[in-house]
Order: structure tokens, then sequence, then C-alpha cells
């Protein structure tokens, strides 16, 4: 027997129609959410958090206070998210051209350059309130100075003009440990600019093997980067010097901080693995062989996370 309240044929069903759309704003709707986190390169705040809250711990002498550290990383991840975003949007241009960068919102169309230009200057304007409401006005001064350092200094002047943008654009993720010591002392003292210098003089032995690895990409777009540039050789010596430079400055730390047997120990031997694995990578380029520049890049995320979880250790043992 027929339905009485079957529909007519061609007649589609409202509930049905509305389910669909609704399953459809809802997968759109956590589509854009993923994109616009996309745009703070959620990547690069993982190191932030492996520097800020180390640093911190060891501003305090132990553990200070927890909502003190939520307050400092939630503004310390806006502040760096808005940077990542300004970058992005400034880049679309190469990074539409580059494998690499290929994916990202700005270029796949996810997110206008329109909606990546406002997000970030709400990010920086959230993050800079946030931070001298919850912490000190230092504080949030430092986190505007990082995102202006990384914006202007770095993506928009450095970047595509000089083979040493990273060396000096670099300066801008030296500014959590800054950021972490003056949300706890409202100050800076010798220990925080020694590990700004740390972090500075890492960032050229880690970033210039990734480089490397994309040269041809950057080569394609006539972005410097010194992997792009000079020969692997040539790389690998100048990684080779700047790894000794992080390591001797991460020793300076001792005398200065008072630092115990746990930082010593680490710095030692994790920064000797770190000066191993880049005489590795050059003495494969002076071989001509395959100079593996991943490996390096890898081992410098590895050393300086197990550094500064030392520094986090230290201050609260007795040796």
């Amino acid at each position: 027997m027929e339905d009485l309240y079957a529909l007519p044929r061609g007649t589609m069903d409202i509930s049905t129609t509305s389910h669909v759309f609704a399953t459809t704003d809802r997968r759109s709707l956590g589509r854009t959410v993923r994109a616009y986190i996309a745009l703070t390169k959620p990547r690069v705040l993982e190191l932030l958090l492996v520097t800020t809250v180390p640093v911190m711990i060891l501003a305090q002498g132990g553990l200070p206070n927890l909502w003190l550290i939520f307050a400092t990383v939630i503004g310390g991840s806006l502040s760096a998210g808005s940077a990542a975003a300004f970058n992005m949007y400034l880049d679309r241009d190469i990074d539409a051209h580059m494998q690499r960068t290929e994916n990202r919102p700005l270029v796949t169309g996810e997110v206008s350059p329109r909606g990546a230009l406002v997000f970030a200057w709400t990010l920086a304007v959230v993050s800079t309130v946030w931070l001298w409401a919850f912490t000190n006005p230092l504080a949030a001064g430092l986190s505007a100075a990082a995102i202006f350092f990384y914006v202007v200094i770095y993506t928009m002047i450095l970047k595509r003009r000089t083979e040493q943008n990273i060396v000096w654009g670099g300066i801008a993720g030296c500014f959590p440990v800054l950021i972490g010591w003056s949300a706890v002392t409202g100050s800076l003292s010798w220990a925080p600019f020694i590990l700004f210098a740390l972090v500075f003089l890492w960032t050229p032995p880690h970033y210039w093997p990734l480089s490397m690895k994309y040269a041809a990409q950057y080569d394609e777009v006539d972005v410097p980067m010194l992997g792009a540039t000079r020969s692997g050789s040539q790389v690998g010596l100048q990684v080779i010097l700047y790894a000794w430079a992080t390591v001797a400055c991460s020793l300076l730390l001792i005398p200065v901080a008072q630092m115990g047997l746990v930082y010593t120990v680490s710095a030692l031997v994790f920064g000797g693995w770190f000066i191993y694995e880049s005489h590795r990578l050059y003495s494969r380029a002076v071989r001509g062989g395959e100079p593996r520049p991943m490996r390096v890049f890898h081992a410098s995320i590895t050393y300086l996370t197990l550094l500064f979880v030392a520094i986090a250790v230290d201050p609260l043992l007795p040796f």
C-alpha cells in the first residue's frame, strides 16, 4: 500500500536538506578554524613554550605562580601567532611557488588576504593588552617589539635582500626568553641576555640546513637564503662556526646564573652532540656526498629542547 505521507517525486525532504546543510556548515567552520590556526604556525609555537617556561622557572629560582605561567604563555602564543600571520600575508606571493609552503591557507584560498591581515592585527593588539594586564608593561613592550622585528625587519626588509636574513631576522625568535624573565621579575639582567644570545647564535645553524634542502625552491623565488646561494661546504662551515659559538654561549650561563650539575652536564653533552652533527654535515659536503642537512636541522631542535629542559630542572634541585 502506498505511503500516504510519501513526498511526490522530485520533492526534497526539508529535514534531510537541513541536515546536509548543517553538516556542510560544520565542516566549513571546522576547516576555516583550522586554516586560521595554521596561520599562526603552530610548530613554531612549540618552540616558544620550550624557551619561555624554563626561563620563568630560572628567574623565579623555582616554580612561579601557575597563573603567571599561563598568562605569559597565552600572551606569548598570541604574539607569535600574530607575527606568523603577518609573515604569511606578506609572503603569500612566494609561498604560492614553493612546494614547502604551497598548502598554506592564503595560497589555497581558505583564508582571504584581508581576513589574514585582520586576524594578524587582532592577535597583535590582544596579545599586547593581555600581557600588559596580566604580567607587566615590560613584557608587553618586548612582545610588541618581537612582532615588529619579525614582520618589518625580517620579512619586509631583510628576507628578500640579503643571505644574512636569518641571522638578524632570527632576533625576533630570541624575545621569548626576555619576555619570560621580565614577566617574573619585572626587569632584565645578564642571565636572560645570555639566553637571548644563545638563541640568536643557534638560529643560523638551525635554519641554514633547512635552506639547503629547499635550495632550489628558494632560488626559484629569488629569496637569498644561504643554503641556496652558497655551496654545501661553505654552508657547512658556517653551521660549524655558529654551533661552536652557541655551545660556548650556553656555558656562560653557568657562572652568571649559578647553574648546577644538571645544566652543566647537559650543556656539555648535548652541546658536544650538536657540534658533532654539524661537523658531519660539513664533512659530507666537502667529500661531495649527500650532506643530509635535515639531520642537523632536527638535531638542533632536540639540542635546544633538551638544553632548556635542563634550565627548567636545574633550579628545582639542590645540586
